[in-house]
């Protein structure tokens, strides 16, 4: 029991220390907020899962966001990891894997206001299959969603988040070209719990960024370190008949500024 604690922290620590030089940041929990990080700013978001379930399978993800404008951000991510394929003798086993390059373009409609009318943003994206292994994508995929954002509280006390959009993907089998989509929804939430801590929880079904994820929910908590580096894990797992499913995340993101004329809230948002 023990080591089955000990070894998803420990892989997660060694891959913190591994990426630390240019700062380990997330994307933990899959709803995204109506935020941007704004004009003439540069945010590095790595987020790490750790499936115990599946032998110990892990996977790295990497981010670069640029904020070109104000009101519109370029987001250019890559995976990589052990993930599990089945061999030649039917067998499953793990898998050295890696794709890239992920692009997404988010578009800021409206900044949110605490106890006011909530912030929207619109993402759209696509996946390419370039890589080698079980996370490489199995055709050319892209994906769009609406996110939400709604604060209460002056000091944003609570932040509800919402996702509404879709998945597509169009690959080869068996010489014949198929297509395939679905929904991608999604509900979140943070709470603020003293100064910087807060507590973070979503429920979701579909990932923009990953095909075949099914009914979910991760719990977890978030530290606002600086305006410009925040660091969270959690735990999450499957709903239903894919509750047995888990896995444990974490991770660290950090925004580099290039913007003297303009001041953001620790999660992006732009207060002048």
């Amino acid at each position: 029991m023990i080591n089955i604690i000990l070894k998803p922290i420990l892989i997660l620590i060694v891959t913190t220390m591994l990426t630390m030089p240019q700062v380990w940041a997330v994307r933990p929990f899959i709803t995204d907020d109506a935020t941007l990080i704004g004009r003439k700013r540069i945010e590095f978001a790595n987020w790490a899962y750790v499936y115990p379930k599946d032998k110990w399978g892990w996977e790295l993800w990497h981010s670069v966001n640029i904020g070109a404008t104000d009101w519109f951000e370029i987001n250019v991510l890559m995976c990589w990891g052990q993930g599990l394929e089945i061999d030649a003798a039917n067998k499953i086993v793990k898998k050295w894997s890696y794709t890239l390059p992920l692009l997404q373009a988010k578009f800021l409609i409206r900044d949110y206001e605490p106890n006011r009318w909530p912030g929207v943003t619109i993402a759209v994206g696509s996946d390419l299959p370039w890589g080698k292994g079980p996370y490489v994508a199995r055709g050319y995929g892209a994906f769009a969603f609406v996110s939400a954002t709604q604060c209460i509280g002056k000091e944003e006390n609570v932040l509800i988040h919402t996702q509404v959009g879709g998945a597509w993907e169009t690959y080869m089998e068996n010489n014949e070209r198929k297509h395939k989509g679905g929904f991608v929804l999604g509900l979140g939430t943070q709470v603020k719990i003293y100064k910087g801590f807060h507590g973070i929880a979503e429920i979701v079904r579909g990932d923009p960024y990953s095909q075949n994820v099914g009914p979910m929910f991760q719990v977890g908590i978030r530290q606002f370190i600086s305006d410009k580096l925040q660091v969270d894990c959690a735990f999450g797992s499957g709903i239903g008949k894919n509750s047995a499913n888990y896995m444990i995340t974490a991770g660290i993101r950090y925004v580099f500024s290039f913007n003297k004329d303009s001041n953001f809230a620790p999660n992006g948002r732009k207060i002048n």
